[in-house]
């Protein structure tokens, strides 16, 4: 199986490090992977994209112009990619800052409420392991145990202790991901 993905919103909301944690994941379970970022000069608070792909199969390009996944964490990322999900593909929002909701009705459309859920659990920067978790509940594409040691790959040893936490937000991702 081979999912194709783009990870889209503002620097600083966690995209280049979702793309890279779902991308170690998918090497930790021998899948073909390929991380390809995107973003302007002012990486914090300026648009950024990661194409992610993970495989069964060799990955032979990864340039993508349809995704099977599209995940947007921001309206000007809503705008540019709504119309790049592949037909029957999903499209998962994190609802705060998105005032116009996806309106095609051939593909599946996903609200992970993230950002209020991230305040419920004390710590903000959880916000895209919550959005991570919606993602595998409805795609599961790699394991917890593989998000869990893509985490301890990508992440700083002195950021080790942040680990329990990020697993909780997935699972907690993975409990309130909800279909529109």
């Amino acid at each position: 199986m081979t999912y194709e993905i783009v990870i889209a919103g503002f620097g600083g909301q966690g995209v280049l490090s979702m793309g890279k944690i779902l991308a170690y994941s998918g090497l930790m379970e021998g899948k073909e992977v390929s991380w390809m970022p995107s973003y302007g000069p002012e990486q914090r608070g300026g648009t950024s994209n990661v194409t992610v792909i993970v495989s069964d199969e060799p990955v032979s390009s990864p340039v993508v112009n349809e995704y099977d996944i599209v995940i947007v964490l921001n309206q000007p990322s809503m705008d540019k990619f709504e119309s790049k999900v592949k037909k029957g593909g999903c499209i998962f929002f994190d609802p705060n800052g998105i005032h116009r909701k996806p309106t095609r009705t051939d593909i599946n459309v996903y609200e992970v409420d993230a950002t209020e859920e991230a305040l419920r659990m004390g710590n903000q920067k959880s916000f895209n392991m919550i959005v991570l978790g919606g993602v595998l509940k409805i795609a599961p594409m790699v394991t917890l145990d593989s998000v869990v040691a893509g985490l301890k790959k990508s992440l700083p040893e002195r950021h080790h202790k942040l680990i329990p936490m990020n697993e909780e937000a997935i699972k907690r991702g993975m409990e309130i991901v909800k279909k529109i």
